[in-house]
Order: structure tokens, then C-alpha cells, then sequence
């Protein structure tokens, strides 16, 4: 398998929370997403923004996060056992928004990456790190 550009994937993702921001702002005429930043204790953070009492968007959220970790959390290896101790890494973009209008429908959308590996044994007894 091919190396994974974790890098070049978190700066699509931000860029994409970017551009989506910039075309609701433009759309909605009147208001602006204000930025909150936050850390993850576990490893990670990401950047919350928020639009509220606009002229078309009465409330609405563009958010980016990016968290790692040593292990896998118990809720993604229930069901998947096999996954126990991998290392991970999980970034994406999240967003809903909700119009003054009661006809327009509210949007909410997801786009997301998830990498995690394993250390496998080499034919020499050490250990390396392979994408699963």
C-alpha cells in the first residue's frame, strides 16, 4: 500500500472548511462564523465556527477536527476486535445549517478520513508500521 500524506489531507480538509465558510458568508450577506480553536487531551484538536442571526442563515456550524491517538477507542473495536491497539488517526468536516426559512431544508454534512496501522513483526524479528 501506498504512504498515506496525512499533511496533505488535513490541509485539503481545512482548506475545504475554508472555502465552505467563504460561500455561506457570501451567500448569507449579512453575517460572519466566528472561530473557536480547541486541543484534545488524547492528541488532536480542531477549529469550531459558528454563523448565528444571519439574513438567510439563522444558525449554523463549519467545523474541522483532527485527533490521534496510541490505540483505537473501545467504540470503534466492538464490533471489530481485530483493530485492538492500532494506532489511529481520524480528521473530517462537519456542518450543519439551518435558514430563517421554514421551506428551505436544513443541510448537515460529513466528509472524513480515518487511518490507522498496526506494528507487524519483519522476517528479521523487528517491527514495523503498516497501513490496514
Amino acid at each position: 500500500m501506498s504512504a498515506v500524506d496525512i499533511a496533505a489531507v488535513k490541509e485539503y480538509l481545512m482548506d475545504l472548511q475554508d472555502r465552505i465558510c467563504a460561500a455561506l458568508e457570501a451567500a448569507d450577506g449579512s453575517a460572519c462564523f466566528r472561530e473557536d480553536s480547541w486541543d484534545r487531551e488524547g492528541g488532536g484538536g480542531g477549529r469550531t465556527r459558528v454563523m448565528e442571526s444571519g439574513g438567510v442563515i439563522e444558525k449554523g456550524g463549519v467545523n474541522f477536527s483532527h485527533v490521534f491517538g496510541d490505540k483505537l477507542p473501545g467504540s470503534a473495536t466492538a464490533h471489530r476486535p481485530e483493530l485492538a491497539g492500532r494506532t489511529f488517526q481520524a480528521m473530517g468536516v462537519s456542518l450543519v445549517i439551518h435558514p430563517h426559512n421554514p421551506y428551505v431544508p436544513t443541510s448537515h454534512a460529513n466528509v472524513r478520513f480515518l487511518w490507522r496501522r498496526k506494528k507487524v513483526k519483519n522476517r528479521c524479528g523487528g517491527s514495523v508500521a503498516v497501513l490496514t
